[in-house]
């Protein structure tokens, strides 16, 4: 068995760990970390020049073995994103990359909650939870919705803003 082989093996075993945390995902490095120090092979080549490799392998073992895809629990440190490499996943499923980022992202959030299903996570709600993003990535949207409302919408006679129900107090 290669290492990438033996690294793959591990990291299916913690990804179905992860799996059954609800809402848990885990980031690269200390996915490869991790994988490195339960399988007992460790490497000092840098995780980024590897770790897609080992996740085509889990992916492709998702798909044969029917289980959802565990790949999509791994994200970015700085992000909270899943990022490109998620198109292993994809291609391991048949489907075209997906360019957009967050129609990656909600595609990876909708995939981890067949994951946490699949794994039958011990904190799954018992409606079945939702799909949700990345803790990281959900709280940096939160943050840039909050900076950026969206602009108020104004009277087309006197352009004035106009109130929640939409009546405009100046025309009025």
């Amino acid at each position: 068995m290669t290492d990438r082989e033996t690294w793959a093996k591990t990291a299916y075993e913690i990804l179905v760990d992860r799996a059954g945390q609800y809402r848990a995902v885990v980031e690269y490095t200390q996915f490869g970390d991790e994988i490195q120090e339960r399988s007992g092979v460790a490497t000092t080549v840098a995780v980024r020049n590897w770790i897609g490799g080992v996740l085509e392998l889990v992916a492709q073992r998702c798909v044969s073995e029917g289980v959802p895809p565990l790949t999509s629990l791994v994200v970015r440190k700085d992000t909270g994103m899943v990022g490109a490499p998620y198109d292993v996943v994809l291609a391991a499923i048949g489907a075209d990359p997906i360019e957009d980022a967050m129609l990656r992202e909600k595609h990876a959030a909708a995939s981890r909650l067949e994951c946490y299903r699949w794994a039958d996570a011990a904190d799954l709600p018992a409606d079945g939870g939702r799909a949700a993003l990345s803790p990281k990535l959900a709280a940096s949207t939160a943050r840039k919705a909050k900076a950026n409302p969206p602009a108020a919408k104004v009277c087309p006679s006197c352009n004035m803003a106009l109130l929640p129900t939409g009546v405009c107090d100046s025309c009025d």
